[in-house]
């Protein structure tokens, strides 16, 4: 199938399904996204094409993963994101007004996923990058409006202990709420990208 005889609609994934993150393990796609105070947590599809896509369950679906009976409205999980690395998916996440950032793991992206493991530091929004050298690194969001930034720490990804002190590695564009922070590796050069402005009008990816 050549691009130009690919048809698609926009959004992919139409619905209640804020904070999309994809993952591609061999030959197949896994799309987490967030669920804040509803449970099960953490719907996740899977896709061979990035363009039709099939819900496979659940990442948070016992209450030892995820209790959101005393969570609020918009509370609850918020902006997860998955990755593969040598067999195992992993999604990390926040609870906002519960466990803070954690993550679970598993071997099969249909579950069953780990119990949570946290993490020390940050506020919102973590994401992890397995790096060549075999470090793993946690990039989040601290700090709340104009004095929000993003930090990264390298962490035992066994544990979810912290090997390093967080160290900021942006400080934003000007405009309030730093966060969604995602590192990446293209040819032997580390990129940032990360959102601002919040989730009105201003809202804008950096």
């Amino acid at each position: 199938m050549t691009p130009s005889s690919i048809t698609y609609t926009n959004p992919i994934l139409p619905g209640f399904y804020p904070d999309p993150s994809i993952t591609r393990a061999e030959d197949d796609y896994y799309l987490v996204c967030s669920s804040f105070e509803y449970f099960p947590g953490v719907p996740i599809f899977h896709s061979q094409d990035l363009i039709h896509w099939t819900q496979i369950g659940h990442v948070l679906n016992r209450v030892s993963q995820l209790d959101t009976r005393k969570s609020k409205s918009s509370g609850g999980i918020f902006a997860p994101t998955i990755r593969y690395h040598e067999g195992t998916f992993y999604m990390i996440t926040t609870e906002v007004h519960g466990k803070g950032n954690f993550y679970v793991t598993a071997t099969d992206p249909a579950g069953p996923w780990s119990d949570p493991i946290s993490i020390p530091y940050g506020g919102i929004d973590p994401s992890l990058m397995f790096d060549e050298d075999g470090k793993v690194y946690v990039t989040t969001q601290q700090g709340a409006d104009y004095d929000s930034h993003a930090i990264q720490y390298e962490i035992d990804i066994a544990t979810g202990a912290a090997l390093t002190e967080p160290v900021v590695i942006w400080t934003g564009d000007g405009g309030p709420w730093t966060e969604g922070p995602h590192l990446y590796k293209i040819n032997g050069m580390y990129y940032i990208m990360t959102a601002s402005g919040g989730t009105a009008k201003e809202h804008r990816e950096i």
